[in-house]
């Protein structure tokens, strides 16, 4: 059986003997290769396009590079997760990021389109390994107290990625090709796996049963749901094999969502996903409001730089120059952001930091015409790093800090499978989204004989205009899916424990 979420079973997890900072470096250097091979993607997807799929006007078939990558991303997380309670953190970690580095050495080494989705598909895999175990030796490590501090350095690290990524992917694509972002994570995957050996600590484990109906259960979901939301628009949200739909396909993975939540309630021994965990409303609003989160920011890049590359003609690097001050703004400002959120209220500071990114996006928006002058999108840019700092450790914080250390596993692994699970769908909508765009502005585009164009920018002067508009119209639609989670977050409660009396219920 599950054990109940108690704030003062968690408030029990003395700290270890010696400190924990050391194991949590080392685990970000990890968390950090997989947040910039994210960012480095979205910057280098033109190029990939161009490399790999250069005769389609399709945007959906470049997209799978980053949906298969988070499709197998999400499955696993939930039993990663309990495989890290099972067999230690720090093992599952390390087996995770050997896959990864591996399937990085993949990824360059592809020639097709269809071996580099492949290839990312397994990235994903190892990434699921290594992305709970980062949170819940948080959990196990620190005391509840001082986890605002260490969820700091985690959304610091979040930060300081958007700009490495962006600009190591500009400046590798632009001067030795796009198989060089993948290339890149050997080196430091392997000096990330050395010092996650020697620095992070083997932690007590805990016996459990897996819960095997549930993980079958929960990947036909998703796999149905995501599939069809990321084809639809190559099937024009019609037939898509023999007489079963589009919309058939997705009503299927709702189903199949739903028996899984049922499937997850009934189970006496020891459910994939302990719905116990969701008595604490915090956990339960920080998900919601992840979810919405990782929507946003899967979605919102794809347009920008097709945007930046296509209709503007930048190159990769110039185009991550303009993320500089986002980057910046939320490695600086999140460490203290996570020190002030030991003693206030989440909603002092998740409530305007999520309303600021809604902001940014639709100011993005207005100036994605063929004529507004590029310095002015680092004004936008700056919104969004001051967003940056206020979201990640604040949300990842108040979703943990009630968890007992026989769930910090189980709770890490929901969390991080909420969050996947709306990068997935953020990446599957704008696809079909940005290509609904693409035939209302440019109608026909969608079937034309050849591309948009080479990155670095071969557009042709009358399609300008209704490509810019497309790709201002698709950043509007994670401006207000964003909106969702402002309002989930003011529904949060003060944790007790803090520097003043917790909020009554």
């Amino acid at each position: 059986m599950t054990e109940p979420l108690t704030g003062s079973t968690a408030a029990q997890a003395a700290p270890p003997a010696r400190s924990p900072w050391p194991g949590l470096w080392a685990l970000v250097i990890g968390f950090f290769m997989i947040l910039v091979d994210t960012t480095i993607v979205s910057v280098a997807n033109p190029a990939i396009k161009a490399a790999l799929d250069p005769d389609s006007a399709n945007l959906d078939n470049v997209v799978w590079v980053t949906s298969a990558y988070l499709l197998a991303y999400a499955v696993p997380l939930l039993i990663t997760g309990r495989l890290g309670d099972r067999f230690g953190p720090r093992t599952i970690y390390l087996i995770g990021l050997a896959v990864f580095t591996a399937a990085s050495l993949w990824c360059g080494l592809s020639e097709t389109l269809e071996g580099l989705i492949a290839a990312r598909a397994v990235q994903g895999l190892g990434a699921a390994m290594m992305t709970p175990q980062t949170m819940a030796v948080i959990t196990r490590t620190f005391p509840a107290n001082r986890r605002g501090a260490a969820m700091g350095l985690w959304g610091a690290t979040a930060g300081v990625a958007t700009l490495v990524g962006p600009l190591a992917g500009g400046l590798l694509v632009d001067g030795f090709g796009w198989e060089w972002i993948f290339f890149i994570n050997v080196p430091v995957g392997v000096i990330g796996f050395v010092l996650a050996w020697i620095l992070v600590p083997k932690l007590e484990t805990h016996r459990h049963r897996f819960d095997v109906v549930g993980v079958v259960l929960s990947a036909v979901a998703l796999f149905l749901i995501v599939f069809g939301l990321q084809e639809g628009e190559k099937y024009d949200w019609g037939p898509i094999w023999g007489p079963i739909t589009v919309w058939e396909l997705i009503a299927a993975g709702v189903v199949v969502l739903a028996l899984f939540v049922w499937q997850q309630a009934r189970t006496k021994s020891e459910p994939l996903v302990p719905l116990a965990l969701f008595r604490d409303r915090n956990f339960s609003v920080a998900n919601l409001g992840i979810a919405t989160v990782g929507f946003t920011v899967t979605s919102m890049a794809l347009p920008q730089m097709f945007y930046l590359q296509l209709a503007r003609g930048l190159t990769p690097t110039e185009s991550a120059l303009l993320l500089i001050p986002m980057a910046v703004l939320a490695g600086v400002l999140a460490p203290p952001a996570g020190k002030l959120l030991d003693r206030i209220d989440p909603r002092f500071m998740l409530v305007p930091a999520l309303a600021l990114l809604s902001l940014s996006l639709f100011w993005y928006a207005a100036l994605m015409g063929p004529d507004t002058p590029v310095w002015m999108f680092l004004l936008p840019s700056a919104v969004l790093g001051i967003a940056n700092a206020g979201m990640w450790g604040p949300l990842a914080t108040t979703a943990t800090r009630n968890l007992a250390p026989r769930q910090a596993g189980a709770g890490a692994g929901i969390y991080n499978t909420t969050r996947t699970i709306g990068s997935v769908l953020g990446s599957a909508a704008i696809a079909a989204f940005m290509q609904n765009r693409l035939e209302a502005n440019l109608p026909g585009a969608g079937d034309a004989a050849s591309g948009f164009g080479d990155a670095g920018g071969a557009m042709p002067p009358f399609v300008l205009e209704g490509f810019s508009q497309a790709m201002a119209q698709s950043v509007l639609l994670p401006a207000f899916v964003i909106l969702v989670g402002v309002i989930a977050v003011c529904f949060m409660k003060k944790p007790a424990g803090l520097g003043i009396p917790a909020a009554r219920d």
